[in-house]
């Protein structure tokens, strides 16, 4: 999506969340419900404006048709609900965007929801036939689930860009310390390099600490057009992109077995922004495993990889440190590994606060914000604007 096509004709005009929890003892639709009505109360828009609606899922989520039902809209026109999980949260907001500016929908309503810690597991998996069949190949080797699969990919990156624990740690050191005054955030507590060390290993070199909050939630957001009443002062979307190399998707074929999507995505992100990597003053990244901060930082040319160990280790990622150590704040509401896991719509709900002014970050003058949504091989990313 070029900056042709959507640059700013549309803008991000509320945001809700339920809050997050192990256990919510409530469906995914009572979940999304929640947030959505939060979301439509916060644009100021009621809920017969809506026109659209746009979720993603892993089949556990609420489709659009009972949130639409739940919220008692009389007519619902365009809906989607987009198989996938990570790589969805940033190029939702593109689909949204592609339907504001081509006249399809008005109020687009954009919503996660999801019983992650108590409902269905990412770490739950089953051999298929078909689709995945190759799994028997895998499985006994120890590759049981994501995390598994993903910490092949971090010891190669790590080998590659010459990090190791240490830089791990700063990650998720500099993720507590900002997750410490967001009221939603699952984890608060400090967690310096000598507790860090005691975390059990899942699968090295990822440490318990090193991965995502697994959360039981809903994020919910309001997009429309740009030049409308509502829009005003409201983060409006710039640009928008989604894809990767099918060469990475399979660790025993790939030519380099450290690359995620953020590699690809990157400049064509920059390229239908029209905007560079000194444009963007705050990172809200996928941080479903901690190396995958350094990784994004470096593709997205945020930090210079010869300075990533020196500026994650001096705290700048985050958004007291960011100035004097030369980085940029990341994820300054503790991201998915304080916060908690709502496949990533949460850290796009905090990008907007953040730029409208009312974020936990509180980043003064923060005019551009970089989202990003992870998967791999494949991802999304997009540009928000002031």
């Amino acid at each position: 999506m070029g900056a042709s096509g959507i640059a700013e004709r549309a803008a991000v005009v509320g945001v809700g969340a339920t809050p997050l929890t192990r256990s919510s003892g409530r469906t995914p639709l009572a979940l999304a419900a929640e947030a959505a009505r939060t979301a439509l109360d916060d644009a100021g828009t009621a809920p017969d404006e809506v026109d659209a609606i746009l979720s993603y899922h892993l089949g556990d989520s609420a489709p659009a048709t009972d949130l639409a039902r739940e919220l008692g809209l009389a007519r619902l026109g365009w809906h989607n609900d987009m198989h996938g999980g990570g790589t969805q949260c940033a190029s939702v907001l593109g689909d949204a965007a592609m339907l504001v500016a081509t006249g399809q929908a008005s109020t687009v309503l954009v919503h996660r929801s999801l019983n992650g810690r108590s409902g269905r597991r990412m770490t739950g998996l089953g051999l298929r036939q078909g689709e995945g069949v190759e799994e028997q190949f895998t499985l006994p080797y120890g590759l049981a689930g994501p995390v598994a699969h993903f910490a092949l990919v971090a010891r190669r990156y790590l080998y590659d860009a010459g990090l190791g624990e240490r830089d791990l740690a700063a990650v998720v050191a500099s993720s507590r310390a900002q997750a410490a005054d967001n009221p939603r955030a699952m984890r608060r507590e400090p967690l310096p390099w000598e507790d860090y060390l005691r975390e059990p290993v899942i699968a090295a070199p990822l440490r318990r600490a090193d991965c995502c909050q697994e959360a039981d939630g809903a994020c919910a957001l309001v997009v429309t057009g740009a030049r409308r009443p509502a829009a005003e002062g409201a983060p409006r979307i710039r640009a928008v992109v989604r894809g990767g190399r099918p060469d990475l998707s399979r660790l025993d074929r790939s030519p380099d077995p450290g690359a995620v999507f953020s590699e690809e995505v990157a400049p064509r992100l920059y390229a239908a922004a029209g905007m560079r990597p000194g444009d963007v003053d705050a990172a809200f990244l996928y941080d479903a495993y901690s190396f995958l901060v350094p990784r994004q930082l470096a593709d997205f040319g945020l930090v210079e990889p010869g300075e990533m160990a020196r500026v994650l280790r001096s705290g700048g990622i985050t958004a007291q440190g960011a100035s004097a150590a030369g980085g940029v704040p990341v994820n300054p509401h503790g991201g998915l590994l304080s916060e908690g896991y709502v496949h990533g719509l949460n850290n796009v709900a905090e990008a907007v606060r953040e730029l409208r002014g009312d974020g936990v970050g509180r980043l003064a003058g923060a005019s551009a914000a970089l989202c990003t949504g992870f998967g791999g091989a494949y991802g999304s990313a997009a540009l928000l604007v002031r």
